[in-house]
């Protein structure tokens, strides 16, 4: 089934115009062209700042007839240009009803006004003096004439955006306690957008962007703030235009404040809104409470997708310090779930299976943090083994014993090539490498290590080393590698372990920080079958595809929900141009072959720490038949 954008996405906009203080005619044209530019870019609506019609920083002059006037007019015009379109637009504007001042926006859509939403809040403090000239609405919605149309108007308005309910509140609605927005969402909008004036203070931009992006998380929302442009006046505050797209707690677009940028836009995933409204239980009412849905004929058309799609979810662009910080708190995740299971064991001792490979090397970086915390020497507290077989390579092996060696952790080395030719004579097993061949030297090493850890000269736990990603894709031994005593690197996907083993390598000694550079440049492989070379023959990523993509499903698959034609597509605007079409395709495909039939695997996991929003932990975050 063909997938299209506009079936997942809802294209916003916020716009920041030239203002002409007290110029309506002037104030509308410039919005009606900023209006056009959104249209062109195929946003669905667009948001101008509050009292964008007038000017914010007018004073008393928004008290005078002719202006309210022109202001009315100028609305009228720009709701004129809406007819025929598909783009709606919130404009912020004066609107004197009933002998009392009200500071509005409307929703322009259809070549209507729509509905007119009053400010609920009103600041009069500091530099503030609302209260001067607005009234406040806490009524019902009721209708008011504007040109011989009877328009609603009130703070119970939403709007229905092809399916997507909108709402509004404006500049102070967000900052108080009890926001109209609680309310909307409430009531089933997915979508607020807030038409603001804020004046720029030093640290109020941090304040502000911290504030919407906890508002959208906590709602489950779409949030999109609107502020003004630094061309208000400047007698006594100085706007900034600082605009703000932000989705269920993250940032999606950002103009900084005296940015000189016009148009804003982005796209929200209306799927992950839902999805996580529906994880959460996030009750939402509909046609209660005195609140009127308004239909439009908008309808949702992008073709495109303006959003960024990282190709690596799990760890998403960000500042070197933030990334070093996020690396750490996994480190002591893990290492602090590990120092409690040792704490549990009579003599706070465990055993790893140390193969010279990416997981192996990061459950022992985590196992010496482990060992920090129960306040014992790494080199009390953990013995690696290495275990070559028939297929183990010199790099990896040598890499493996040279780590325990620079970092004092004591190694034996316990070839397994013996026990396996005993066991494919008892079995009168040929010596062919097929599936027995590889699962028999998988079975040799977990059985060791077991039976190490068991001896009354060394009792210890054994330490799991299979990632997440292995994990999602059933690629370990069952009864093998599959099974530990504690499996630190269980919530941990595969590109993760690249980066944490990277990252804890700035940490170690000149010796070990080397050999650990190697490890991760060593191509991944089980090393259970060989070829006549003496280098790895057996890559895991020819057999089963590339990790970084299957991080990427597993990521849409699991965080979010979405199906796979839908992952196909993100995958494409992620890694077009690393990956052909069909290429992605092909590995979509065995990744949700594999995820599907090694639920049985997943059933019988050992313990490890959940580090992220993706766990398939069976005893919590993933339950699902295992003969589907």
């Amino acid at each position: 089934m063909a997938y299209t954008f506009q079936e997942s996405y809802i294209r916003v906009a916020t716009a920041c115009p030239l203002v002409s203080i007290a110029n309506p005619a002037e104030n509308g044209k410039r919005i009606a062209e900023i209006y056009e530019k959104a249209a062109k870019k195929e946003a669905s609506i667009v948001c101008f700042p509050e009292l964008a019609v007038t000017g914010y920083t007018l004073g008393d002059l928004i008290q005078q007839n002719r202006l309210l006037l022109e202001a009315k007019e100028a609305l009228l015009r720009l709701a004129a240009a809406t007819k025929g379109r598909a783009t709606a637009a919130i404009v912020g504007l004066p609107l004197a009803v009933n002998d009392n001042l009200y500071d509005v926006a409307a929703f322009l859509a259809d070549g209507e006004i729509k509905g007119i939403v009053p400010k609920s809040n009103l600041p009069s403090y500091n530099e503030f003096y609302e209260n001067r000239w607005f009234q406040t609405w806490k009524d019902e919605n009721i209708r008011i004439d504007l040109k011989g149309k009877k328009v609603p108007f009130g703070t119970k308005l939403l709007f229905d955006a092809d399916d997507v309910l909108c709402g509004i509140e404006i500049c102070e609605d967000l900052w108080v306690a009890g926001q109209p927005s609680d309310f909307l969402t409430k009531n089933g909008a997915k979508i607020i957008f807030n038409p603001s004036a804020s004046p720029e203070q030093i640290g109020k931009a941090t304040y502000r962007r911290d504030l919407v992006k906890m508002q959208s998380a906590r709602l489950i929302c779409g949030y999109i703030y609107t502020g003004c442009d630094q061309s208000e006046s400047t007698a006594e505050i100085v706007m900034g235009g600082h605009q703000i797209i932000a989705a269920n707690g993250r940032v999606l677009a950002e103009k900084q404040p005296f940015e000189s940028r016009e148009l804003l836009l982005t796209d929200i995933d209306l799927d992950h809104l839902a999805y996580d409204r529906r994880r959460q239980k996030f009750q939402t009412l509909h046609g209660v409470n005195g609140v009127e849905v308004i239909e439009t004929s908008l309808q949702r058309r992008q073709t495109d997708l303006l959003t960024k799609i990282e190709q690596s979810p799990f760890l998403p662009t960000e500042t070197a310090a933030k990334r070093r910080e996020r690396l750490d708190t996994v480190i002591a995740i893990q290492a602090q779930g590990l120092a409690k299971r040792l704490i549990t064991t009579k003599n706070k001792r465990l055993v790893l299976g140390l193969s010279g490979g990416l997981d192996s090397t990061l459950a022992l970086l985590v196992a010496m943090e482990a060992a920090k915390v129960i306040g014992q020497k790494p080199g009390d507290t953990i013995t690696a083994i290495t275990m070559p077989g028939p297929a183990s390579s010199s790099r990896t092996q040598d890499n493996a014993a040279n780590l325990a060696s620079a970092l004092g952790i004591p190694w034996e080395t316990i070839p397994i090539g013996p026990i396996i030719e005993r066991e494919f004579e008892a079995l009168k097993h040929g010596g062919e490498q097929d599936i027995a061949y590889e699962n028999i030297q998988a079975r040799a090493r977990t059985s060791i290590l077991f039976n190490y850890a068991n001896m009354r000269e060394h009792p210890a736990i054994v330490l799991g080393t299979g990632d997440l990603s292995e994990i999602a894709l059933g690629w370990s031994t069952y009864n093998a590698d599959q099974q530990s005593h504690y499996n630190v690197n269980a919530g941990v996907p595969k590109t993760m372990v690249r980066a944490l083993v990277s990252h804890y390598a700035e940490r170690l000694n000149e010796a070990a920080s080397a050999i650990v550079a190697d490890i991760v440049a060593t191509p991944i492989s089980p090393e259970l079958t060989k070829d006549d070379s003496k280098t790895i023959s057996q890559s895991t990523e020819d057999i089963i595809g590339p990790y970084e993509l299957h991080d990427f499903f597993l990521y849409y698959q699991q965080r979010w929900g979405d199906t796979p034609e839908k992952i196909a597509a993100l995958a494409k605007e992620a890694f077009g141009e690393k990956y052909s079409a069909e290429t992605i395709e092909k590995w979509l495909t065995a990744f949700i072959r594999r995820f599907r039939t090694s639920q049985f695997k997943r059933d019988n996991m050992p313990n490890g720490p959940k580090i992220g929003a993706v766990s398939l932990s069976p005893r919590g975050d993933w339950r699902m038949p295992s003969d589907l």
